[in-house]
């Protein structure tokens, strides 16, 4: 299987979610809602002020994660993937959504004590994966908590699941830990929170 070496346009999000009803099964797979429960499950029932959850596609876990946060920025590069999670997402005032090709482009501003990396890291080459790392470790509020699920198994992406979440440590440098690391049947999910 022949990788792409660069990060993935926008152009190819937009077109799965505009060709196909369900891409990746988000929507109607068990396995998809067993590694959102999970995925929640990881938090330990912490309530964070601000989340920012990066490709959201049609807000299955940004429903979720709307609970956990009394303010929740979710993005995505695929606006047809936005206009579906807004529709999903409407009931909760406190969850706002913006167009966001990241990490070229970053929400202004703020520290986030919850950043959401669900499925995205290894859609990166290994520059975004850098500037990524870079803009998390100073827009990430002492004590806030970095959630990275990963698929392991074999993708044509820039990075293996694997791969991904090694180049993501690296790239934060020091002052991160992990506070949880699991290993399920096919994916992964890692916890990490920065120091105080």
């Amino acid at each position: 299987m022949t990788r792409h070496k660069d990060t993935l346009n926008a152009d190819y999000f937009e077109d799965m979610f505009q060709n196909t009803a369900d891409p990746w099964d988000l929507e109607s797979s068990a396995y998809e809602q067993a590694k959102y429960d999970r995925s929640i499950a990881a938090l330990n029932e912490r309530i964070y002020g601000l989340g920012f959850e990066v490709g959201c596609a049609k807000g299955m876990l940004t429903a979720r994660l709307a609970a956990q946060c009394h303010a929740l920025l979710a993005v995505d590069v695929s606006e047809t993937a936005l206009e579906a999670a807004r529709l999903r997402c409407a009931e909760w005032e406190h969850v706002s959504f913006g167009r966001m090709a990241f990490p070229q482009q970053t929400p202004a501003g703020a520290a986030f004590d919850l950043i959401v990396l669900s499925e995205v890291v290894y859609y990166w080459d290994d520059g975004d994966i850098v500037r990524a790392g870079a803009w998390i470790a100073e827009h990430l509020a002492p004590g806030g908590d970095v959630l990275l699920v990963h698929w392991t198994g074999d993708t044509d992406y820039p990075q293996s699941g694997d791969e991904a979440v090694s180049k993501m440590r690296a790239a934060l440098g020091g002052g991160i830990y992990a506070v949880r690391v699991e290993r399920q049947a096919r994916y992964r999910l890692d916890l990490w929170r920065k120091g105080l």
